[in-house]
C-alpha cells in the first residue's frame, strides 16, 4: 500500500469549504485520473470516478462517497479594521481564538481569530465559552484598507498547516472529511491490481456538513445499486472517553441503524472478521449523521453502508487520525468491492 500521507497534507493544506469545493476537488480530480476509467464533475462539483468492472453489460455497480467539503466561516460584518464572523457548518468554538485564517478577500489576507479582553465582553460572557458572535479576525489592515478588500459573505478557512504527531497520528483542519477521500483513493489503487466484476464509482461529494446535496445528487445521476459511505466518528479523548466515542488507531466503526441496510452491515462484520480488521459496532438509532441518510432514499432507494473513521476534536482546526486507520478503510472498501459477485443483488434482502 503506498505512502498516503503526501497526498491527504495536499488535502489538509487546501481550502474547499462547503459550497465552495472547487481548490480541494481539483487535487482530487487530478490525482484520480490516473486510477479511474472516467472522472467527471457533477453539476453541483462532485469528483465522479469511475472503474469498469469486468462482468457482461449492463453491470452493477457500487458507490463509496466520501464529502471532500470542510467547515469553516464567513464574513459576516465589517467593523471598524476588524471582521465579525459566521459559521459554515457546525464548528467548535472553543479552540477558535488564536487559530489561523485565511480570508479569501479581493485577495488572500493571512488572519487570526481573536476576542476583546474579558472586561469588554457582557457580564454573563466573561467567563464562560466566548460566542461566535463575540469573534474577530485581525487581519492587520486599516478600516479603511479592510473595507476595500474584504465583503460581507466571503469566506474564511483555517489556515494551519497538517503536523505529524508522534505514534504515525496526523493533526489539522479538515480532516474530517478529507481522511476519508484518502482511504477512497488507497481503495482505487488497491483495485489497479485485480478485477472486480462491478462497476465501482468513487465520489467525492460537495456539500455534505450542511445539505447532503452533494452524495444525494450523485446517487440520482450515477443510480447505483448498492452504496458505502465513508466519513468520521468521534474518537476518544479529553472528555470523550463513553460508549459513543471510538480509540484512535484501533480500528474502524460500521455504523447501524434506519439508514444502514442490515445485509450490508452483515456482509462487512463477515468481511473485517476474514481480513481480521479490527471494528467496533457504532450504533445509529436516529439519523446517522452522514450522506447515507439522504443517499439511501435517493431516487428507488439505494441499499446503504456506513463505514467511519474515529478522529479527535470532531469539527476544529486541530482534529488528529491515525494513518493506520486509513489504510485499514481504503483497503476494507477495495476488498468489499474486488469481493462483489455478479449475483450479489440478487442475495440483498432486508432481514434484520
Amino acid at each position: 500500500m503506498t505512502d498516503i500521507s503526501p497526498f491527504l497534507k495536499s488535502l489538509l493544506s487546501a481550502p474547499g469549504l462547503t459550497g465552495h469545493e472547487s481548490p480541494v476537488a481539483g487535487l482530487i480530480e487530478a490525482r484520480w485520473r490516473s486510477l479511474a476509467d472516467e472522472v467527471s464533475l457533477s453539476r453541483l462539483g462532485s469528483v465522479h470516478a469511475l472503474m469498469r468492472g469486468s462482468a457482461a453489460a449492463p453491470r452493477s455497480s457500487l458507490l463509496i462517497s466520501a464529502h471532500m467539503d470542510a467547515i469553516g466561516l464567513m464574513v459576516a460584518g465589517i467593523s471598524g479594521e476588524f471582521l465579525r464572523l459566521s459559521a459554515l457548518g457546525g464548528i467548535d468554538v472553543r479552540v477558535l481564538p488564536g487559530a489561523p485564517v485565511l480570508v479569501h478577500g479581493r485577495k488572500p489576507l493571512p488572519g487570526i481569530v481573536v476576542q476583546p479582553p474579558a472586561r469588554l465582553l457582557p457580564e454573563s460572557s466573561a467567563d464562560e465559552v466566548i460566542g461566535l458572535e463575540h469573534l474577530l479576525v485581525d487581519v492587520g489592515l486599516t478600516a479603511a484598507q479592510a473595507a476595500r478588500q474584504v465583503w460581507v459573505g466571503d469566506l474564511v478557512s483555517f489556515s494551519n498547516e497538517p503536523v505529524e504527531l508522534s505514534g504515525e497520528t496526523l493533526s489539522g483542519h479538515s480532516i474530517d472529511n478529507r481522511v476519508s477521500v484518502a482511504a477512497l483513493t488507497l481503495c482505487l489503487e488497491a483495485l489497479q491490481a485485480g478485477v472486480h466484476a462491478w462497476d465501482v464509482w468513487a465520489v467525492a461529494a460537495v456539500q455534505e456538513e450542511l445539505t447532503f446535496a452533494g452524495g444525494v445528487t450523485s446517487a440520482f445521476t450515477l443510480r447505483p445499486s448498492l452504496a458505502v459511505v465513508v466519513d468520521t466518528t468521534f474518537g476518544k479523548g479529553p472528555g470523550a472517553s463513553g460508549w459513543d466515542a471510538f480509540p484512535i488507531g484501533k480500528g474502524l466503526t460500521l455504523g447501524i441503524g434506519p439508514s444502514i441496510h442490515p445485509f450490508l452491515h452483515a456482509k462487512f462484520r463477515e468481511l473485517t472478521e476474514r481480513l481480521e480488521i479490527p471494528v467496533a459496532v457504532e450504533p445509529m438509532p436516529t439519523f446517522s449523521g452522514t450522506e447515507a441518510d439522504g443517499l439511501q432514499v435517493a431516487a428507488q432507494g439505494v441499499p446503504t453502508m456506513v463505514l467511519s473513521i474515529p478522529i479527535r476534536y470532531m469539527h476544529t482546526p486541530v482534529e488528529v487520525v491515525a494513518i493506520k486507520d486509513i489504510q485499514r478503510a481504503g483497503r476494507l472498501l477495495a476488498e468489499f468491492a474486488a469481493g462483489l459477485e455478479e449475483d450479489f443483488l440478487e442475495k440483498v434482502v432486508w432481514d434484520d
